[in-house]
């Protein structure tokens, strides 16, 4: 059985201290530690379809890189890293914070707006993703606007998820077919919209690893605290087997309610 590992990263950043952040050396080193161990790396829906097909010549284990946010850092700092290991990758994006010369903004990275970080916030621009469409990455849609999508009416759901994807569709000259849910925010009715949308592949970040069907794809999120130990133990198969598991949800609410330390 195919080995899928699908991570989810956001910016790169040498002195950026933002959780959603990683160092250059530090990914390269957790992106050499992967293909040592013999992962080949494709694009989310790459890998989805070869999953769900069972195709035999798919290798043993596949890697799939993506992005949240479409920060310019993923151009400037991931891209050449990942030119180097020979792989292609995914990012999604808020479509309406592209090509608008303003920093992202949204709950959760508003905090650093206005300090010597705010150009950490700085979006890539149409013609630099057209650039690694161009180089066999995949678009993907993030939504227009970062939202909690299930604190959305069915109207304003609908508009995010439809208007995203033609962006994406209109600017870079393709179809755009997969979906990362900003947050990780997502229930039965996202889901539906989703598919009606016309979306074929969805990415999460839940707790638990659990593959829910094609538009519930879970990742493996990777961020600032995760140094070389914690990062091993994240893509640990036998780590990431847990957390497919139940036990894994009375794992993650013991977490919760017992102090750390």
């Amino acid at each position: 059985m195919t080995d899928v590992l699908v991570l989810c990263y956001h910016a790169l950043s040498p002195t950026w201290k933002a959780q959603l952040s990683t160092t250059p050396t530090r990914f390269e080193r957790q992106i050499a530690l992967l293909i040592s161990r013999g992962y080949k790396g494709t694009t989310f829906s790459k890998a989805l379809g070869a999953f769900r097909c069972g195709a035999t010549a798919t290798p043993r284990r596949l890697l799939v890189v993506t992005f949240d946010d479409a920060y310019r850092s993923v151009f400037q700092l991931a891209r050449p890293i990942l030119q180097r290991f020979g792989l292609e990758a995914t990012v999604f994006v808020p479509t309406d914070g592209i090509d608008t010369g303003k920093s992202l903004c949204w709950p959760g990275i508003d905090r650093w707006l206005g300090g010597p970080h705010e150009r950490e916030l700085t979006p890539m621009s149409w013609k630099e993703l057209q650039a690694l469409a161009n180089e066999g990455w995949e678009i993907g849609s993030h939504t227009r606007s970062h939202p909690h999508l299930t604190q959305l009416d069915d109207t304003a759901l609908g508009d995010e998820l439809a208007r995203s994807k033609a962006a994406c569709e209109r600017h870079l000259d393709g179809p755009c077919t997969s979906l990362a849910y900003p947050y990780g925010d997502v229930d039965d009715r996202v889901v539906a919209a989703a598919a009606q949308a016309g979306y074929q592949a969805a990415a999460t970040l839940p707790a638990r690893l659990q593959f829910r069907g094609a538009l519930e794809c879970p990742r493996v999120g990777i961020y600032s605290a995760d140094d070389d130990l914690r990062f091993r133990l994240k893509v640990s198969p036998l780590v990431r087997r847990l957390r497919r598991s139940a036990v894994w949800d009375s794992l993650y609410r013991l977490r919760r309610i017992v102090p750390r330390g």
